[in-house]
């Protein structure tokens, strides 16, 4: 039998969220109430997007140390709620039709260096759709990625640091997804087209700082220990969706709730709170993190968690995955009248 720093923690159960979902809707019916889009994150979109150009710009003129400083503190930040954006879009939760989420989803993608809204957008749904199963759900790890990393504080630290890197080269693995559409090409034009303006109006320091901030965001920073927060086994084997209740939601979209996410994917971010309030003789029962910040430093040097900290399973929910109802649209018909 292999340790949990050899292996990921086997699971012959299937994921908990679709069964906690038709329960909750049975002893909550008013859940029902919360589907749907918010197009009010658009606005936010716009803003945002607009703050981190604007910041580009300001860091273009300064010395080295400020683009690092203003990339970790304020462009970090931005970058991150920006993902926030890309993942509402793959719910369609910004707006009901498919292509305005679309637009929405290369447009928040436009300041983040890397073409990766359309990507996120169909991996994402086949991590609610299957989580756990290490062939379809590209959250998981590689196996040689938990190994190559291991307990040590310097290599989970270099982990977090390149974790976009990381992250980019695990859709190859999913082999039943299509690497490449037509929205992925225009992916990576747009976003190619977005970084050359930016050298050529603004210079090499504003790139730099978008790249920054986007290695900020998801990798060596509180924030980037949102990864570890939703689906590391951090409070024993049973539980392996965990929700984060801490200040930093009121930046990054309520993303921090991500039990409550799992459970109803059709209920976008400003609502993720009510469904917490509304049943918490569940959510108040499972553990959370209170800290990303404290959590990070768990995770750096807490030996016993380690990237082979995760629950794998092998169902596949008795269906293949081209005949698999898509979470969104599942969750949809569940909370319908």
């Amino acid at each position: 039998m292999k340790t949990a720093r050899e292996e990921f923690v086997f699971s012959a159960e299937p994921e908990p969220h679709r069964l906690r979902t038709k329960q909750l809707l049975k002893r909550h019916p008013e859940i029902r109430q919360w589907i749907g889009p918010n197009p009010v994150t658009f606005l936010w979109t716009v803003v945002i997007v607009a703050l981190q150009f604007a910041a580009a710009w300001f860091v273009a003129r300064q010395s080295w140390w400020v683009v690092v400083l203003v990339a970790y503190t304020i462009g970090a930040v931005a970058d991150h709620a920006l993902f926030v954006v890309i993942h509402e879009t793959a719910h369609k939760l910004v707006f009901k039709r498919k292509l305005p989420n679309i637009l929405t989803a290369l447009f928040a993608n436009l300041p983040q260096f890397f073409p990766g809204a359309i990507g996120f957008s169909k991996y994402h749904l086949k991590h609610h759709a299957f989580q756990g199963v290490y062939e379809l759900d590209g959250d998981l790890p590689f196996r040689w990625e938990a190994r190559l990393v291991g307990s040590s504080p310097l290599g989970k630290a270099l982990w977090l640091l390149l974790y976009p890197i990381f992250q980019a080269i695990r859709p190859w693995r999913v082999k039943e997804v299509p690497l490449w559409d037509r929205w992925t090409a225009v992916n990576v034009i747009v976003v190619a087209l977005a970084d050359a303006a930016i050298w050529v109006w603004l210079g090499p320091k504003a790139l730099v700082y978008l790249a920054l901030s986007l290695f900020f965001s998801i990798g060596l920073h509180p924030l980037g220990a949102r990864w570890i927060q939703r689906h590391s086994l951090t409070h024993g084997n049973e539980q392996e969706t965990s929700s984060y209740y801490g200040p930093l939601n009121r930046l990054a979209f309520n993303v921090g709730y991500h039990n409550e996410h799992h459970d109803f994917p059709s209920v976008s971010w400003n609502h993720l709170p009510k469904v917490h309030d509304a049943a918490p003789e569940v959510y108040g029962e499972l553990a959370a993190h209170q800290s990303w910040t404290r959590l990070l430093f768990r995770f750096l040097f807490d030996r016993k968690v380690t990237l082979f900290s995760r629950v794998v399973r092998n169902d596949r929910n008795h269906v293949a995955l081209d005949d698999a109802v898509k979470p969104d649209e599942e969750a949809s018909r569940a909370l319908a009248p």
